[in-house]
């Protein structure tokens, strides 16, 4: 009797775990800067490139991506965790087509940001450029899919947001225009207002679930550390206006999730975590955190991550940060993880 019965069971088990490994969405379609770009700084003249070595190390097979990771970022884990792929392509990598894109895309690049003169900066895909990207795609999907899934597609995926560190370090600290023109709380609105603009847009366009994430604790970063000569600890004065910032996003989510039909918008709160393991490293199973793995980790990010480094370090596993502005694989992992429970569990 046994032997008659243990193929149905097996045919069960077999049944629960394909109702286990189902995708919970259809696709992840991503936007932002350098935090989430897996590689559409490689096809565009920018010195904001990572697609050489020691960049991907960790990734699979070991090569660069131009993500801006010695492995993977936050798109990708958060793709597997839904049950799509590991990894995220690049809009404007060549080597794949609207067949590998229709689970999963990225718009983004590095150097972005909601202000128009932040992309200037480096010369990389300003906001409204990633959303003209994302109307093509949506053309091609039409074409691939039929009209009636594209849209399923389209309005069932999982859209992540992830920009305006940019914005602030790259432009506003670093450059006059902005700061003869705005106060740093105007120049806040000011962004907070352009976020407006463009999740009203993508709505517009199709999307329904939304990840808006925050900027992290900036004044942590290996390089504000670095120039801040007087302590080399994380410029309060940074990480306080990351806050303020933070919760101006948050503040637009019950506004718009009132205002748009249909939409379902999300704050990820990225700061939190990520400053618990810059504050308490060794609880989370690293080492060093005042400096990044390539290089001397102080200043080092993009053609400055020299693959013949002598400094770089061998293990990134034990650090916080890979580069002077940009976090391991392995605290992207763990970042990420407390995301998907704390943020984007609403969707699986």
């Amino acid at each position: 009797m046994a032997y008659i019965y243990m193929p149905w069971l097996f045919l069960i088990q077999i049944l629960v775990l394909v109702g286990k490994s189902k995708a919970k969405v259809p696709a992840v379609i991503v936007f932002g800067d350098s935090s989430v770009d897996s590689g559409n700084n490689n096809q565009i003249q920018t010195i904001a490139k990572s697609n050489f070595v020691p960049y991907g190390r960790d990734f699979f097979g070991g090569h660069p991506t131009g993500r801006f990771s010695n492995g993977r970022i936050p798109p990708d884990f958060i793709s597997e965790a839904f049950g799509l792929k590991p990894a995220i392509p690049a809009y404007l990598d060549p080597t794949y087509n609207i067949s590998d894109f229709a689970t999963g895309v990225c718009f983004a690049s590095a150097g972005t940001g909601y202000d128009n003169a932040t992309s200037d900066v480096l010369g990389v895909i300003p906001l409204w450029k990633e959303v003209e990207y994302y109307k093509d795609y949506q053309k091609k999907l039409k074409v691939y899919a039929g009209d009636e899934k594209a849209k399923e597609i389209l309005s069932e995926s999982l859209y992540l947001i992830s920009v305006g560190t940019n914005d602030f370090l790259e432009n506003y600290y670093t450059l006059p225009d902005r700061q003869s023109q705005f106060t740093i709380e105007q120049y806040q609105d000011f962004l907070i207002g352009l976020a407006n603009n463009f999740i009203h847009t993508l709505h517009g366009l199709g999307a329904r679930k939304i990840s808006l994430t925050g900027v992290p604790p900036m004044g942590c970063l290996p390089l504000e550390r670095t120039v801040n000569i007087f302590d080399h600890d994380c410029v309060k004065e940074y990480n306080n206006v990351a806050l303020e910032f933070n919760g101006k996003l948050k503040s637009l989510v019950p506004k718009l999730n009132k205002e748009l039909p249909g939409l379902k918008l999300v704050f990820a709160n990225a700061y939190d975590i990520f400053l618990q393991i810059v504050k308490k490293p060794s609880t989370f199973g690293f080492d060093v955190v005042s400096v990044g793995c390539c290089g001397t980790g102080l200043f080092e990010m993009s053609y400055m991550c020299d693959p013949q480094s002598p400094f770089t370090c061998s293990d990134a596993n034990k650090y916080v940060f890979w580069d002077a502005f940009h976090p391991s694989e392995k605290a992207t992992q763990i970042i990420s993880k407390y995301l998907i429970k704390n943020s984007l569990a609403k969707f699986l």
